[in-house]
């Protein structure tokens, strides 16, 4: 199979049929062999009959139906799970991806062999109060990450089929899937600017709320990605270093003490810095072991329960 279309849906069931229309019809214009997969992420207006219905008028669409809402993340890697293109493309539900960009997402990982090219919408029809920050958190991102993109976020991606079978999205990470891509030893990432079309139906999903999560799934997906698989390299190292200076201290405190025997070392404020610095050290040692025992032996993050499946097989 060619591609495969990836589509998390959450109460969009007015544009659906238009979107399915648009994929269908750039899909036989390139003669592509496709699936779509809808997820519905747990929405609670029509959106499951509308792909029903469309699933029975074509036998390409597949979905899978979660019994809440458990987000984007979620949605992705279990459209990720049962995808079975060469080429796996990601969209937005709201039709403000454009599926005409398909083809020529598709034409740089099949032939100038990138293993994930994430959108650029160069031109937004967004709001300042959303343009501002996006781009500032993109710039961070790009600087802390070292991948040169200048929309982390956008929607509209490809992917080769070793990439999507190979990292796990979870929590809130679907905006930093190519530093995830990366970290699994997926190193050529490029870019392409698309198009951003106004919204059509419905209102966006996503408030002011979102850019601070951002920063903070920033700081964890760094941090994951450098020391998820052994935290006790961060928390062991800095909580030696912080031990070792209250240690010192300490140990300098008593030395003063038995060689000029006067004052008490209680007296001296120094002396509750080095008690607390080892205290820190201490904890942020231990953190750091039983981080590592519960990251060997965590179950699988995602955890969603599926109420119901169209054209997938388990």
């Amino acid at each position: 199979m060619d591609i495969s279309i990836v589509i998390p849906v959450y109460n969009e069931d007015e544009s659906l049929p238009e979107l399915t229309q648009w994929i269908e019809r750039v899909m036989n214009e390139n003669h592509f062999s496709f699936e779509v997969i809808f997820v519905d992420d747990g929405s609670n207006d029509n959106s499951w009959n509308v792909i029903q219905n469309l699933s029975q008028k074509n036998s390409s669409i597949k979905a899978v139906r979660f019994r809440r809402n458990y987000g984007k993340s979620a949605a992705l890697n279990e459209g990720f799970r049962v995808a079975q293109g060469d080429v796996v493309i990601t969209m937005d539900a709201d039709m403000q991806d454009s599926p005409d960009e398909i083809p020529a997402l598709r034409k740089m990982i099949v032939e100038e062999k990138f293993d994930l090219v994430s959108g650029w919408k160069k031109k937004r029809h967004d709001p300042v109060s959303k343009t501002v920050p996006s781009k500032f958190f993109n710039s961070i991102t790009s600087m802390m990450s070292g991948i040169k993109l200048h929309d982390f976020n956008c929607g509209l991606k490809a992917y080769k089929f070793d990439v999507i079978k190979s990292i796990e999205v979870y929590g809130e990470m679907h905006r930093y899937i190519p530093v995830i891509a990366k970290s699994a030893g997926f190193k050529k990432i490029g870019e392409k600017v698309v198009e951003h079309r106004a919204r059509k139906f419905g209102h966006t999903k996503y408030g002011m709320k979102r850019f601070v999560n951002g920063f903070l799934d920033l700081m964890s997906v760094m941090f994951v990605t450098r020391f998820g698989k052994s935290p006790m390299q961060f928390f062991g190292f800095l909580g030696s270093l912080v031990f070792l200076l209250g240690f010192v201290i300490l140990i300098y405190l008593s030395i003063w003490k038995f060689v000029y025997h006067h004052g008490g070392m209680t007296q001296r404020p120094i002396f509750y810095f080095g008690l607390l610095t080892v205290i820190i050290g201490s904890q942020l040692f231990l953190t750091g072991f039983i981080a590592d025992l519960v990251s060997r032996n965590s179950p699988d993050r995602n955890q969603y329960l599926i109420r119901e499946k169209i054209g997938i097989k388990d």
